[in-house]
């Protein structure tokens, strides 16, 4: 891995204050120190490209909290990024006691499917997913309760 600093390749607040290391000729900025730091690798056909994100080194994968709203409530939810929006559904059950079926997850204002995976859609850490539930099957809810109260007031009226 290659670390170069450079006020060219550095992300930095502090753009006034700048030293020289005595070690090398790369110049250092205070502020770059840090977060804004970019961090560069060589890729075995000699391509010199940023370095990726590092994976948690235990499971290979990265575990990432998502924010998920569902209209009132908020609802932080770890699961590892390359999850698909099918298992998020599965695990937002658990919390919410809708079904998986009755579920519909918007990101960046598009209805997701089951099987897109969080990473490639663009999910990252802390980022932030609404949790709607199907009109088709809520409206199904309310007209099943309707029936039943319908039934039971008919039952009532009977009975006297």
């Amino acid at each position: 891995m290659i670390k170069l600093r450079s006020k060219r390749f550095c992300r930095s607040l502090s753009k006034l204050t700048s030293t020289s290391t005595s070690s090398g000729a790369a110049m250092v900025d205070s502020g770059c120190r840090g977060v804004g730091e970019i961090k560069w690798e060589v890729r075995p056909g000699g391509m010199l490209v940023q370095k990726r994100e590092d994976f948690d080194q235990s499971s290979g994968e990265t575990i990432i909290k998502v924010r998920v709203s569902t209209g009132s409530q908020w609802h932080d939810i770890s699961i590892e990024a390359t999850s698909t929006f099918g298992e998020l559904k599965v695990v937002l059950s658990l919390v919410t006691g809708l079904e998986p079926r009755e579920q519909r997850i918007l990101f960046r204002g598009k209805e997701r499917d089951d099987g897109d995976y969080l990473h490639m859609v663009g999910v990252g850490d802390m980022d932030k997913v609404l949790l709607l539930e199907d009109p088709a099957i809520k409206e199904r809810k309310l007209h099943a309760f309707a029936r039943e109260q319908a039934l039971g007031n008919a039952r009532r009226t009977i009975s006297v």
